[in-house]
Parts: structure tokens; C-alpha cells; sequence
């Protein structure tokens, strides 16, 4: 076994260099061994406890020396070695144990100074030594008895790393072991998504230890251990929580690449915990860089990722018993490029009709042939809000969300190019008229007013008749309006299905057509018209439609209203 039953070392490196020569203390045997079960009784010291991991801190060109006791000759022994966050030179040596001092406690001081020199100053003999990052062990079988020394040294900078011992490796295995091939699989690649896939830890299915896994992503490289990975993570940096079963892992949701951080809800701390140290350290710059735990499935989609740019993906086995962890053999892969928009040219004075996929973009492009003083690009978006941006010669000269019928005006500029971009709706897909044009007294589309909401009078209601009124313009425009018997469960949802604003009364029966009529006002505040609709059954509900018909021909639908007869007058 290693220290746990070699008191005289435990007390030897305890012991203050200056204390004056005195008899051994004794101890109460059990507390001795409930302190050594206790892994926080080993924090800061230089004893590495049997069959558990420590943590430690290294400042640069500063070594440290770890001890620990083999008792008896031919012994199993297993030492592992976790770099954080930079490479580390260590070295394992051995030496003979120093006999103990007889009696009682009751011997000469002398022996017992001279069993610390000893101790402290002996070199011992050298049984393996390593420099690098990566997660290195010593093993052997068959190990001799004596006092072993682990030395260790960061000539990089300072840095954390781990440190596990045992002399029962066989039946400890803390580590989950990794499958005969260890390597993560990209079985499938798309512009914003990576699907991975591994082969399970034998910890898991042969062993029913309970493990899962831990996909981190970044865009600098590998990481060789998790504890790399909490090392580059500022200890105000979380982790995300699993996500739900049958949902695959959103992350940015997880703050991101490139996008906006989320808040501090669903998120885990990391294993290591922030300490204060006696050197400054400068803060680290945020990086992307994150960690999801998945449980126990092997197989994950990463998605929301950035077309075209190249990730890193780790993936780490966790017994979630002991937290230690192993790394597979980590992968990177690029995503795939952003389909390239077909840009729809724009003829002047012509309508063009635009079809926007749900969260999708669309391209046009304006190029006046002749010079001009300005230009007028006319929208009509037939369903929902859409957002516009207009660039002339690569420079940004409006963005606005867009309802109903917007017309914009910008000055114009000799063999200017103008680009327009349009942003679909989140909530579905879009539908647009647009219309680009040099001359100014081009007006396709009819002028609307701020409201075009449809008023029924519910007092003139009759059980043949409905009276409504809606507001017009200063421009003189075309009014029809259309009626349509519904069944009396019709309701909002469906009537906001049939809101396409850019079908015009050519897509209505001959018989819905109640009547068209002109009609404008000079004074703003009185341009409203009333209309009484006859002819309508007792009882029975009807969706009012009024459309508006500009100059060009161009038609645009006021929103529909639902009314009902009275059923007995």
C-alpha cells in the first residue's frame, strides 16, 4: 500500500525543519485513518493518497516533489499524470525506505534527523520521466518496495494538473477504458450541422459502471483532457445541462458562435473551483469553447454551427462516480459553404413577384441603365412584416421591417448598382410584390391608409343586411368589396390563413362581387365610406373583404371582417 500505513513518513514530512530534537508523539490510530480516507486532508500537501485523485497547482520554473510508500516488494503500481492547460516535465524515482526508529518513541533524535536528510536530499533511482501535454502513465506489475518521489515542473507557465496513484490498478480501474476504437466518427455534415458518432466505453456496457459523454466544440483545436478543457474555461464560465431526451443538443442557445449569450439559467459549474493564488494572473480572453453532457447515447448532432468554418470536436467518458474521466481521439471537420443566393434582377417599372422560404433571404439586384436623381423601390408584403436593407455600391441606406405597402424614396447616384436584401418571417413563409423604379410619377401600387381594418355597425344590422365603413386616401382608388357565406364555427385562425393581401378580386367568384365604386377625400380626417351590403340571409355569417385597386392595376386587400345577420328581427 502506499502512505496510509506508513505513519513515521506521514509524520517525517510533516515534521517542521526547524523543531528541536523531541520524543515521536502518539496518535489516535483511529482519527490517523479517518484523516487519510478524507481526500481534503491531502490538499496542498506532498502525499499522494492511495486510490485517489488530487488536484494541484503549478507556478512556472517553480518544481514540485510528491511522495508515497510502497511497503512491500513485487506490488502492482499505477501512476497517471494530467497536464491542464500546458505541457509538464516529470519524473518517478524510487529509493529505500529509511528503517524506523525502534522503541516507543522513546529513541535518540539523532537517527531521526538523519532519517529525514535522508528522505529529503537522496535522489533515488530514476523509473520513468516524461515531458508534454498529454494524459501519460506509469505501470508496473511488479513494483519494489521503497520511498517514491514525483517530481514535477512547468517551464511554460503556471498551470493546474491532476494526479492519480494506486496500488490495486486492477481493481480499481477509475478511468472509464476506452473502446478498441477510440475515435469519433462525422457521419454526417451539413452547412450548420455535425453529426458524431463513437463506439461506447466497455466501462459501460461490460462493466454497468454509470458513464456519459461529453462532446466539447471549439474552433482552435483538440483538447487531450477534460481538465484542459476546465483550465481554459474561466471559472465564471458554465456548462450546459443535457438536453432533453430526444432532443438533440441547440447550442448557441449555448452562447454561441457568433451569436448572442444567453443568461446564466440551465448552467452547471465546472470541476475545479477558481482559487486565490499569491501571483496575479491576467484575466483570459473569452473564447468559443463548450461542453454539453449528453448521458449515455453515442450518437449526437451538433447543429446551429456557422457554414464554411472548421470545428473541433473532443469527446470525453465520465464516471460519474468518481468524475475522472478519458479522452477519445477527438476529430475536427469543416462545414459546408452557404448556398450561393441567386440574386433576381429588377427591371424598372416592373413588378416582381418574391417567394421567401420561413427565416429565409432573398437577394435583388436594381442597376438603372440611365442616370437619374432618384429612385423609388415600392414593397408589398402580402402576408407577414418582412425586413429590408437597400445597399447602393456596397453601402447600407436603409433597413426597416415592411407590412402592408411601404414605398421608400433615395436619392439617386450616376451607374449606381443598389442591392436589396429581404428577410423572411420567423412564423412562416413570405410572399412580396416588389417594384423598382427611376421615374417618380411610376405608381403601380395603390396608397393606403394607416388603418385598414373593416368597421361593422353592429346597431344597423338587420337579418338581411350589415352595414360597414373603411378609410381611403387623398388619391382617388378603386373600391370593391366581396362577400362570402362561412359556416358559424369559422374563426380567427382560419380568417388569418386567407390574409394573403396580394390576391386580388380576379381570384374571387363572380357571384362574392357585391359592388366597386371610386372614392377619395382631400380632407384625410373625413376620407371614410360606409357601404350597406343587402341581400344576406337571417343568421348566417359572412367574411367582408374590401380591395383597394391602384392606377397600375395592382390590388391590395384591406383585412377581412366576419359578420353575422341577426337571426330574428
Amino acid at each position: 500500500m502506499l502512505l496510509l500505513r506508513c505513519p513515521l513518513l506521514f509524520l517525517l514530512l510533516l515534521l517542521p525543519l526547524g523543531s528541536r530534537p523531541q520524543k515521536l508523539p502518539t496518535r489516535d490510530e483511529e482519527l490517523f485513518q479517518m484523516q487519510i480516507r478524507d481526500k481534503a486532508f491531502f490538499h496542498d500537501s506532498s502525499v499522494i493518497p492511495d486510490g485517489a485523485e488530487i488536484s494541484s497547482y503549478l507556478f512556472r520554473d517553480t518544481p514540485k516533489r510528491y511522495f508515497f510508500v510502497v511497503e512491500e516488494d513485487n506490488t502492482p503500481l499505477a501512476v497517471t499524470v494530467t497536464p491542464c492547460d500546458a505541457p509538464l516535465e516529470w519524473k518517478l524515482s524510487v529509493q529505500e525506505l529509511p528503517e524506523e526508529a525502534s522503541g516507543e518513541g522513546s529513541g535518540d533524535p539523532e537517527p531521526l534527523e538523519q532519517q529525514k536528510q535522508q528522505i529529503t536530499n537522496e535522489e533515488g533511482t530514476e523509473l520513468f520521466s516524461y515531458k508534454g501535454n498529454d494524459v501519460e502513465y506509469f505501470v508496473s506489475s511488479s513494483s519494489p518496495s521503497g520511498l517514491y518521489q514525483l517530481d514535477l515542473l512547468s517551464t511554460e507557465k503556471d498551470t493546474h494538473f491532476k494526479v492519480y496513484a494506486t496500488t490495486t490498478p486492477e481493481s480499481d480501474q477509475p478511468y472509464p477504458e476506452l473502446p478498441y476504437d477510440p475515435r469519433i466518427d462525422v457521419t454526417s455534415l451539413g452547412r450548420t450541422t455535425v453529426t458524431l458518432a463513437w463506439k461506447p466505453s466497455p466501462t459501460a456496457s461490460l462493466l454497468r459502471q454509470p458513464i456519459q459523454y461529453c462532446i466539447v466544440i471549439n474552433k482552435e483545436h483538440n483538447f487531450k483532457s477534460l481538465c484542459a478543457v476546465e483550465a481554459k474555461l474561466s471559472s465564471d464560465d458554465a456548462f450546459m445541462m443535457a438536453p432533453k431526451p430526444g432532443l438533440d443538443f441547440s447550442p448557441f442557445d449555448f452562447a454561441h458562435f457568433g451569436f448572442p449569450a444567453d443568461n446564466n439559467s440551465g448552467k452547471e459549474r465546472g470541476f475545479l473551483k477558481s482559487s486565490k493564488f499569491g501571483r496575479q494572473t491576467s484575466p483570459k480572453p473569452r473564447v468559443d469553447l463548450h461542453r454539453v453532457c449528453i448521458g449515455n447515447k453515442n450518437i449526437f448532432t451538433v447543429s446551429d454551427l456557422k457554414p464554411d468554418t472548421q470545428y473541433y470536436f473532443d469527446m470525453f467518458a465520465v464516471n460519474t462516480d468518481t468524475n475522472m474521466s478519458t479522452a477519445y481521439v477527438g476529430t475536427f471537420a469543416r462545414t459546408k459553404e452557404e448556398a450561393k443566393q441567386k440574386t433576381v434582377e429588377l427591371k424598372d417599372g416592373k413588378v416582381t413577384d418574391v417567394f421567401i422560404k420561413r427565416k429565409g433571404a432573398k437577394f435583388l439586384r436594381f442597376a438603372p441603365v440611365s442616370s437619374h436623381q432618384k429612385v423609388t423601390f415600392s414593397i408589398h408584403s402580402c402576408l407577414d412584416a418582412v425586413q429590408i436593407q437597400v445597399r447602393r455600391d456596397g453601402k447600407l441606406l436603409l433597413s426597416q421591417s415592411v407590412e402592408g405597402v411601404r414605398q421608400f424614396q433615395l436619392r439617386g447616384k450616376a451607374k449606381a448598382k443598389y442591392l436589396i436584401r429581404l428577410k423572411g418571417s420567423k412564423k412562416g413563409a413570405s410572399m412580396l410584390k416588389v417594384l423598382a423604379t427611376t421615374r417618380p410619377n411610376k405608381q403601380l401600387f395603390p396608397s393606403l391608409p394607416e388603418d385598414t381594418r373593416i368597421k361593422a355597425f353592429d346597431k344597423l344590422r338587420t337579418c338581411s343586411s350589415v352595414t360597414v365603413a373603411w378609410l381611403g386616401t387623398q388619391e382617388r382608388n378603386k373600391f370593391c368589396i366581396y362577400k362570402r357565406e362561412v359556416d358559424d364555427n369559422y374563426n380567427d385562425e382560419q380568417k388569418k390563413r386567407e390574409q394573403n393581401q396580394c390576391l386580388g378580386p380576379d381570384t374571387r367568384k363572380k357571384s362574392e362581387k357585391v359592388l366597386c365604386k371610386y372614392f377619395h377625400s382631400q380632407n384625410i380626417q373625413k376620407a371614410v365610406t360606409t357601404e350597406t351590403i343587402r341581400g344576406l340571409q337571417p343568421g348566417k355569417s359572412y367574411l367582408l373583404d374590401v380591395y383597394v385597386i391602384g392606377h397600375g392595376g395592382h390590388s391590395v386587400k384591406y383585412q377581412s371582417k366576419l359578420v353575422k345577420t341577426r337571426k330574428f328581427c
